[in-house]
Parts: C-alpha cells; sequence; structure tokens
C-alpha cells in the first residue's frame, strides 16, 4: 500500500505542479468563481497520461518485489488500487470542501472522459508493470 499512497499523492503533485505552471509561466488565467480556471482545464488531457506512466512505474515495482509475480496478481491490484481512488477521490475532491473541491456532477460527469481515462490508467498499470517486469 506504500507504494500506492506515495503514486497516488505524485500524480496528485504533478497535476497541480502542472496548473501552477500553466498560470505562472504560461500566464493563464488562474481558478475564479466560475470555475477551475484555464491553467487547470488544459491539464486535463494529461491526467491519464501521468496516471498510465506512474501507475505502470509503480506498478512495477510492485510486481518486481513478489516472489512470483502473476497477470492475476497484477489485475487484482490494478482493481484493488483503481477502486481505492475511486472511494478516496469521493472524499478528497467532493465531500472535504477546499479550493479544489469538485461536485459529484463536476467530478463525474464534466471531468468526462478523463476521469474515467484516469481510472482505466490506475487499473491495468500494474499490468503494465507485470509486463515490464518480465523483460
Amino acid at each position: 500500500m506504500l507504494l500506492f499512497w506515495v503514486c497516488y499523492i505524485a500524480v496528485t503533485l504533478v497535476g497541480i505542479i502542472h496548473t501552477v505552471f500553466n498560470i505562472y509561466v504560461l500566464k493563464m488565467k488562474p481558478m475564479d468563481e466560475n470555475g477551475m480556471g484555464e491553467g487547470y482545464e488544459k491539464t486535463k488531457p494529461w491526467h491519464p497520461l501521468y496516471n498510465i506512466i506512474l501507475f505502470s512505474f509503480f506498478g512495477w515495482l510492485y510486481m518486481s518485489g513478489l516472489d512470483e509475480p502473476s497477470l492475476t496478481e497484477a489485475v487484482i491490484t490494478g482493481a484493488i488500487w483503481a477502486g481505492i481512488c475511486i472511494v478516496f477521490d469521493i472524499f478528497g475532491w467532493v465531500l472535504i470542501k477546499h479550493p479544489w473541491s469538485l461536485t459529484f456532477k463536476e467530478l463525474y460527469v464534466g471531468y468526462q472522459p478523463w476521469i474515467t481515462l484516469i481510472y482505466l490508467a490506475i487499473f491495468v498499470g500494474p499490468t503494465v508493470g507485470f509486463l515490464f517486469s518480465l523483460i
């Protein structure tokens, strides 16, 4: 679970850093009362990419540490990781209010197709990591 949480935090930080970069370096509009702002909106297509790269890498670290890694173990791990993310995201991005919190509709409808691609990337990450561990 340590590898999972380090990866989750790393993916979140990469997204935040990308947003801050867009706002301060590329001079895109920041968050305002009307929404998350251009600086964040322009990062959305990148979110699945961050997730597939980082969750595959951390999946590889996890699978490489097992005595006898298997495809079944990778799929089960991916399902567990994706499930944890789905539940945690409800708390971290919807229920707990903060400047970047969203409504259920904003997260699960307005953030399409990105949220679905992110959860898919998290699910397949350990499997991709397993396949790399075979090399």
